[in-house]
């Protein structure tokens, strides 16, 4: 599942999250999904926090979040 946002496009499978962002430098942010929490609340964010890893990105909205989290079978917090 591709989920647009308006830095770029979340690519959600049931295993992992990839995040590219828009622009020259082609930044990718992959986490697995056993290391991705979701924050709810008005936050809207994807945090990524493994044993080599720490990334966040805050989305557009909360149905974007949602999106994500009935793909991965994980709850929003």
């Amino acid at each position: 599942m591709v989920i647009e946002f308006r830095s770029g496009k979340v690519i959600v499978t049931p295993h992992e999250v990839v995040i590219k962002l828009n622009g020259e430098h082609m930044v990718t942010l992959q986490a697995q999904v056993d290391a991705v929490q979701l924050i709810g609340r008005g936050a809207n964010v994807i945090a990524a926090n493994g044993s080599e890893t720490k990334w966040s990105i805050k989305l557009d909205n909360a149905e974007q979040l949602s999106e994500i989290a009935q793909q991965i079978g994980c709850k929003v917090e």
